[in-house]
């Protein structure tokens, strides 16, 4: 999708945004009467209303603020979806935006709405050409966008298409492999630089988790790096983001139970797409931090000579693991990726995983479960991102006794914790292979959507990429 600042009037699909029903008579080339049916409209609590001018539209959307500035924005990227729902209807391809309202970001916020809501995966649809959107640009008036806000925009939106795409491919397309190759093309368009362990790299390395999921695997795992270095960084020490790269999950010999169990596991590496695509966010928006970026990606089977449950592993730091679950792959991938991590001496490590039921059972498609050993200042600039993105966090502890369900008999720790706690025995579990500031996140709940709602489609959401990439542009604030 585009989007485009307009320096001259145009006759061309219009929005307005009004903040007061009484404003409605401001808005430009109204007639008496649609004046009077928008006044009708807006008195039976309508917010959106369609003009039909013959040769182009006019949508009127009255903005009524909530108790927040957050909820207020929500509410325009809401209303965004409600537009871009009846832009294709009507078989647009564009509309100009002017805000007329009170809030400054109406504008960019609403086309947010309408970009999000309007991506479409249809690789794989032989009828593509007659089911895609026709609405592909946004405009903005003069007054209603800055030059900085809509390129921001450009860019975020590709970064989430982007990441959707990833979630979206099957296995039969998006091996380890593959992954490695795609955000390889990404470091290319944005210009941050991409080394890739192969399954040779990762054997001398000695990351014994990742390898031990990737052994009932015909296909070989990757180990992806990431670094994006501007001229002048703000932070003296890198930042580092880590996503799980699982690219399909049956669950190992601990085989997911059926029905439905596996239907979405090719999303299993929504953490991995996350990470990525905001490297290319980053790199496109030039932001001022040192960052690098790390993916251990493998699939996990039930083939060739699969780990088992009872078998010891050796990790990537040199501590032992005892698996009684092999469906609790994740956190094998990720440990020796955090360990990988110590290497650069990081200010901060932020990783992003579809890591558990337990998460997802706790706060399902609203929110993201997060967890760590950052500072107050850093996880309460966590919280205002959530908030001003609407991706939401809800922090649980890291108490001592929850690492007490990860110890072993045998091992230094088992790679499950009971049957109570699991997000956070999990986290307990990762923060094992620490020693610096550290966040996770666990997006098991907001990853994939199985039904539309909003601007979120069927399939990958991208959902916390915004998050985080607001809080890297407020970095260090807060």
């Amino acid at each position: 999708m585009e989007f485009k600042i307009q320096q001259k009037p145009a006759a061309n699909n219009r929005l307005f945004i009004i903040d007061d029903a009484k404003k409605i008579t401001s808005v430009p080339d109204l007639t008496t009467q649609e004046v009077g049916y928008a006044k009708a409209a807006f008195a039976t609590e309508q917010s959106l209303i369609t003009i039909n001018r013959y040769n182009h539209f006019i949508f009127v959307y009255l903005l009524k603020t909530k108790k927040t500035d957050w909820q207020t924005g929500e509410a325009c990227r809401k209303a965004g979806a409600e537009v871009q729902a009846v832009c294709n209807k009507l078989k647009l391809t564009d509309i100009t935006i002017t805000n007329a309202s009170a809030v400054a970001a109406a504008a960019t916020l609403m086309a947010e709405g309408i970009a999000l809501a309007n991506y479409q995966f249809l690789k794989y649809r032989t009828e593509a050409k007659k089911i895609a959107n026709t609405l592909h640009t946004v405009y903005f008036t003069k007054e209603s966008a800055t030059l900085q806000d809509v390129n921001n925009l450009s860019v975020i939106t590709s970064a989430i298409y982007s990441a959707r795409t990833l979630v979206n491919e099957p296995l039969n397309f998006l091996s380890a492999v593959q992954l490695s190759k795609e955000i390889m093309q990404l470091g290319k368009e944005a210009g941050f630089k991409v080394t890739v362990l192969n399954k040779a790299q990762i054997q001398k390395e000695k990351m014994g988790g990742l390898l031990a999921v990737n052994m009932g695997s015909q296909q070989p795992p990757t180990f992806t790096v990431m670094e994006y270095v501007p001229k002048k960084a703000i932070n003296k020490k890198p930042i580092v983001l880590i996503g799980k790269g699982v690219v399909y999950d049956t669950g190992g010999l601990s085989l997911k139970p059926t029905p439905n169990s596996m239907d979405r596991m090719k999303s299993d590496m929504g953490g991995a797409a996350l990470v990525s695509c905001a490297m290319y966010a980053i790199g496109k928006m030039k932001l001022p931090l040192h960052i690098i970026a790390l993916v251990p990606a493998t699939d996990n089977r039930p083939g060739e000579n699969a780990y088992v449950p009872g078998d010891v592993i050796t990790m990537y730091s040199g501590a032992t693991v005892e698996v009684l679950n092999t469906d609790a792959e994740g956190r094998m991938l990720l440990g020796d990726a955090l360990h990988y991590a110590k290497r650069y001496k990081p200010e901060l490590v932020v990783d992003f995983a579809t890591l558990t039921g337990a998460a997802s059972a706790a706060v399902g498609e609203h929110g993201i479960v997060c967890m760590g050993t950052a500072d107050e200042k850093t996880k309460q600039s966590f919280r205002e991102s959530g908030f001003r993105q609407y991706e939401r966090l809800v922090e649980y502890p890291l108490w001592d006794e929850y690492g007490e369900q990860i110890k072993s008999d045998i091992a230094d720790i088992k790679n499950v914790g009971g049957a109570t706690g699991g997000a956070i025995t999990a986290g307990k579990f990762l923060e094992h292979f620490t020693d610096y500031p550290w966040m996770h996140f666990d997006i098991a709940g907001v990853s994939f959507a199985t039904a539309k709602k909003g601007y979120y489609p069927v399939g990958g959401t991208a959902y916390g990429m915004r998050m985080l990439l607001d809080f890297l542009g407020h970095y260090p604030k807060a």
